[in-house]
């Protein structure tokens, strides 16, 4: 996708999401933060009205329209990067695409609502699809896959397949093997030593590893992981070894870090 390393923002405009849940609930706040990402260095900044996070039990359109649409409004004429819509639902995509979003991701990978990818058809806008094994509210408590490269990869192909049959051209797909959505803290760290595998597969990868529980469980000190917000080293590590294994967008919330971090290890790689 270029000769470095696209750095994505978090933007949630939730009050449950995991790391920062209502942090940026307000309009005013979430403009603020957006406005900072791109200064920070953000490359594309992906706006969430759903939370995902495992148990989550999600919204309805309607919750979500009247979090991520105001935002939208008001950030536009004003962001200069790329604007990424975060959702699962046709209706919240379509209207995002309307109010000047350029991305989907879609973490059910085309399976909650189909009907997302006639929107990514008909706006002509990259869709990211996401790995997922079950749905946010269970995926952590269902048993995890023997075999977690066999799962992602298969799923990832799924997910293109469907993606390619309803209409959506190859140089619009991008993958995400969704570290933290259904897998175990060591098939994390899997996926991320095999992360060129998947890289392999033909389609250009997001990873976001930012702030996740596999990281605090790592960093655990006699049973007390760090909270979400002091995981920003473990994360960059994170980083670090996704760029080296071929990811070309990385997800992140500390973006001004992880701006320098992704500078780093692109020069790593191309002198490589």
């Amino acid at each position: 996708m270029g000769e470095r390393t696209l750095v994505m923002g978090v933007l949630n405009v939730t009050p449950d999401s995991f790391s920062d849940g209502g942090k940026y609930f307000t309009v005013d706040a979430a403009l603020k933060q957006a406005l900072e990402m791109e200064k920070a260095g953000a490359d594309i900044l992906d706006i969430g009205g759903e939370s995902t996070r495992p148990g989550s039990k999600g919204v309805t359109s309607e919750v979500e329209l009247r979090r991520v649409l105001p935002v939208m409004e008001r950030l536009r004429g004003k962001l200069k990067i790329p604007i990424s819509i975060d959702t699962q639902k046709a209706v919240v995509a379509e209207a995002a695409a309307k109010a000047g979003a350029e991305i989907i991701n879609d973490v059910s990978s085309l399976r909650t609502e189909p009907a997302i990818a006639s929107v990514a058809r008909r706006y002509k806008l990259p869709a990211i699809l996401m790995h997922m094994r079950g749905e946010p509210r269970t995926m952590q408590k269902q048993p995890f896959a023997r075999d977690v490269m066999r799962d992602v990869t298969r799923g990832l192909q799924e997910a293109v397949r469907r993606a390619r049959k309803a209409g959506i051209a190859k140089a619009q797909i991008i993958l995400d093997p969704g570290i933290g959505f259904g897998k175990s803290y060591e098939q994390n760290f899997e996926l991320l030593g095999r992360l060129p595998e998947l890289a392999a597969l033909g389609y250009p990868l997001l990873v976001g590893t930012s702030r996740k529980a596999f990281i605090g469980a790592i960093l655990a000190s006699a049973k007390h992981p760090p909270p979400a917000e002091k995981r920003l080293w473990g994360t960059a590590a994170t980083v670090v070894a996704s760029i080296l294994g071929g990811a070309h967008i990385v997800r992140v919330h500390d973006v001004a870090e992880m701006a320098q971090v992704a500078r780093i290890a692109d020069a790593v790689v191309n002198a490589g």
